[in-house]
């Protein structure tokens, strides 16, 4: 048990390393809309997903009673990528990363609401802590230029918490999670297909590069932390899915020459500290 624990920490420290590199290699890809970026990061998923999904007995099949789950997971990964992606472009690339991070205290909120879970006050607690915490990195009245993009990244926040809900509710149903992450990228890519055939912005060799490496990236960030998770529950290692922003501040300084502002290190430490805690008050109450 103890050596799957570490795998797991292991895995999804790994995953962390990779989504901080996704997001590196979104912002170095240029002026390009967050469509277009999300059209090339997806295709490369959507390559790795058909290719496992080849190699399993039941190939293509779902449970077509799953099908609101997959559109409404599809449709809010979609959402949660585009904001993510705009963030990216115009924040700190480290203010980008922590605001995606308030995704599980918005799945507790949607949990609450669609799941019909449980939701007790010391959860509520640490989703009010996190959302103070955000206000550090949005900033809202001190920079129109800032604040605007930071409530975007938070959007983003929403729709992955939103879209990790319906992933849940997936398997609980018993769906596979290759073709959870086939439908997704399938979607997404229908989605932006249009915008590309009439908005097309031409890209450079060097354009094209970056965001085909960011998919590979996004797609190893998949499957590590499906690794990380078929090792060890959740509640024992979800906490270090935030070394990402270790990995997002390193990339931004040496990379971007980006520095985070006092304010966002006071959020990313509430935001952070208060995942801590409610890793503990888990462990505590789950053992």
């Amino acid at each position: 048990m103890t050596n799957n624990k570490t795998k797991g920490i292991f895995f999804i420290i790994l995953s962390a390393f990779f989504f901080a590199l996704m997001n590196l290699f979104v912002r170095l890809s240029g002026d390009l809309p967050p469509m277009q970026k999300s059209f090339f990061r997806n295709l490369v998923a959507l390559a790795f997903a058909v290719i496992v999904l080849l190699r399993t007995e039941e190939k293509f099949q779902f449970n077509r009673k799953n099908l609101p789950q997959l559109i409404a997971r599809a449709t809010f990964g979609t959402l949660g990528i585009l904001c993510n992606y705009y963030a990216i472009d115009h924040l700190v690339l480290s203010d980008a990363s922590m605001l995606n991070k308030l995704s599980p205290f918005f799945a507790i909120l949607v949990s609450y609401f669609y799941l019909k879970e449980k939701v007790t006050p010391v959860q509520i607690s640490a989703v009010i802590i996190a959302f103070l915490g955000a206000l550090c990195i949005i900033k809202p009245g001190f920079s129109s230029m800032n604040s605007f993009p930071a409530l975007i990244g938070a959007l983003g926040g929403l729709g992955a918490g939103t879209a990790y809900t319906m992933v849940r509710k997936l398997s609980l149903n018993g769906e596979r999670g290759p073709f959870i992450v086939f439908f997704f990228s399938a979607f997404s890519c229908l989605f932006c297909l249009p915008y590309l055939i009439f908005a097309y912005h031409p890209m450079t060799f060097q354009q094209l590069g970056f965001l085909l490496l960011a998919g590979l990236s996004a797609a190893g960030g998949q499957f590590s932390i499906t690794a990380a998770y078929a090792n060890a529950p959740a509640r024992e290692i979800s906490v270090f899915d935030y070394s990402q922003i270790i990995f997002a501040a390193l990339f931004g300084f040496l990379f971007l020459q980006q520095i985070p502002d006092t304010l966002s290190v006071v959020g990313y430490l509430i935001i952070c500290g208060t995942s801590v805690a409610m890793f503990f008050y888990n462990q505590k109450h789950t053992s």
